[in-house]
């Protein structure tokens, strides 16, 4: 057995067992702190809270048969800031947005801001650099149900000459007024959100899953929102009932988001679980996911701002978490115009989505939509309706269903045309598919360069219903379909096994180089 160390942070800390098991760990385990059990688990990743600063610890992690010894230490902490001090009532009614954003705004340099239990109602709260948000266990910040009370974050601002624009409200991937989070981290460094609390957007209670797709005043919040931040960290918390996309980092450089709970209502419209969008350096470790949309969507803006920032989403980690019941498990687009690149996903579940590895594109992404170094290695598929989907058809946006974004017949490569380089899947297992095994539809003009597929099983199951794989036009429903590929250059498949299919293994059309062994 081994074990390794995640992040400590101040009072809270979150570890790894090291093994090549996807999100739950081989047996059953106990935890020692110090000669003291804390804690049994069975998940590959596990935290610790209630710790001290600054203070040194020993963990013995044992599950009867082997056991592992780690020494660590806490980061230490300036000003313990207890909130409570500020006046906050927890009745779950009383709005206690001043109180907790002054005790967040006045906490010093390298302090902690620490909510005990209680529910208290709140709008947005906005944190500052050098700080720690610890939200102890059987505390929950409950979202307020008013949209009026929320304040809004401008699309765009402008410099005061008016030669420069910053980009801040975002929605779907276009610079536009939104409200802000319950959570914001905007132009700030060296912020953490820890503790076995909780955030509930409560936004079942209010009106923001009536009519979604409409503006009123602004566009709907998320529940935690980054924008031009550093150094983020966002552990432990369980996150439900969220207004929109759940967690939003944007324009964000290293990233962790590390043994969350996400739980949004399957039928909540839009309520993705983490979506950075033109981040660096994210590590998503430990998250169980359960949402009413993608489950983990990578993305990078429309066209407007790909080809004004042309900032990718790239040097991304997802290791060991469980998605489930939500439209795909890793989606990578549509709004990716800015591109994404350098993505590793080992080690995880995917529990009964619609799809596994999603990637969409359409034309008019743009010429800095390119989307290259995607490791998809190690994970468990079970019931999920398509394993692999990879389509340069998707028909979103107004547009999406028009000859522009649906034909067939080579267009003109420009500086609107999207681009997939190489994507490579090893060590998959998929159980219990329905609609199809994989889906690739390249463009004719921009076929996708490459997928490779190493030691792949996947089984249909014997009472398969058939329905629409990819979300394109054209993509009649399907059922047992096993490997359908167009316009790709070349395709590799190693050790693939497909059982259960019906038809045709393979339905290949303009594949330039194939490969199978």
């Amino acid at each position: 057995m081994k074990i390794t160390l995640v992040r400590a942070m101040t009072r809270s800390a979150v570890f790894e067992l090291i093994n090549h098991s996807c999100y739950r760990a081989p047996a059953p385990y106990t935890v020692q702190l110090n000669g003291k059990t804390v804690l049994s688990g069975d998940t590959n990743v596990f935290s610790l809270f209630s710790l001290q600063p600054d203070t040194e610890y020993t963990l013995t992690v044992s599950d009867g048969s082997e056991s592992a010894e780690l020494h660590f230490a806490t980061v230490p902490e300036s000003f313990f800031v207890d909130a409570a001090r500020y006046g906050l009532v927890a009745d779950g009614e009383t709005d206690n947005t001043a109180k907790l954003q002054a005790a967040l705004s006045t906490c010093p340099k390298g302090g902690t801001v620490y909510v005990p239990a209680g529910v208290y109602r709140t709008q947005s709260l906005f944190l500052h650099s050098d700080t720690t948000l610890y939200l102890e266990k059987g505390c929950t910040l409950l979202g307020g149900t008013r949209r009026e009370d929320y304040p809004i974050l401008p699309g765009v601002l402008r410099d005061a000459d008016e030669q420069k624009e910053c980009y801040l409200g975002l929605w779907e991937g276009n610079p536009l007024d939104c409200f802000a989070g319950l959570i914001n981290i905007i132009n700030e460094a060296n912020v953490t959100i820890t503790g076995e609390g909780t955030l509930d957007g409560n936004a079942q209670n209010g009106d923001w899953y009536r009519n979604p797709k409409e503006r009123r005043i602004a566009w709907r919040p998320r529940m935690f929102f980054t924008s031009h931040a550093q150094n983020v960290v966002l552990h432990g918390v369980k996150v439900c009932n969220s207004y929109s996309w759940t967690i939003h980092p944007t324009y964000t450089d290293n990233v962790d988001i590390l043994d969350i709970r996400i739980r949004n209502s399957s039928t909540s419209p839009n309520t993705d679980g983490i979506d950075p969008e033109s981040c660096k350096n994210v590590n998503i470790i430990g998250d169980h996911v359960h949402v009413g949309d993608d489950c983990i969507a990578l993305k990078s803006g429309k066209v407007f701002m790909g080809m004004n920032c042309h900032v990718p989403c790239e040097n991304v980690t997802i290791r060991n978490c469980c998605l489930s019941r939500g439209h795909g498990g890793l989606v990578i687009g549509s709004e990716m115009s800015g591109g994404v690149k350098n993505v590793t996903v080992t080690q995880c579940l995917m529990d009964h989505t619609d799809r596994g590895l999603r990637v969409k594109t359409r034309r008019g992404r743009g010429k800095y939509a390119v989307i290259d170094g995607l490791v998809f290695r190690n994970v468990i598929m079970d019931g999920v309706l398509t394993p692999f989907v990879i389509n340069m058809f998707y028909f979103c946006d107004p547009d999406g269903r028009g000859d522009y974004v649906q034909s067939h017949e080579p267009q003109p490569v420009d500086e609107m045309t999207p681009t997939l380089g190489s994507l490579e899947m090893e060590d998959v297992t998929a159980t219990d598919a329905q609609y199809a095994g994989c889906w690739f539809s390249g463009l004719p003009e921009q076929p996708i360069e490459r997928v490779s597929m190493h030691n792949v099983t996947i089984d249909f199951a014997k009472d398969a219903r058939p329905g629409q794989a990819a979300m394109m036009c054209g993509a009649n429903a399907s059922c047992k379909l096993g490997v359908w590929a167009e316009n790709v250059r070349t395709v590799e498949l190693h050790n693939v096994k497909i059982e259960g299919y019906e038809g045709e293994r393979l339905q290949l059309t303009h594949v330039e180089n194939f490969e199978e062994d």
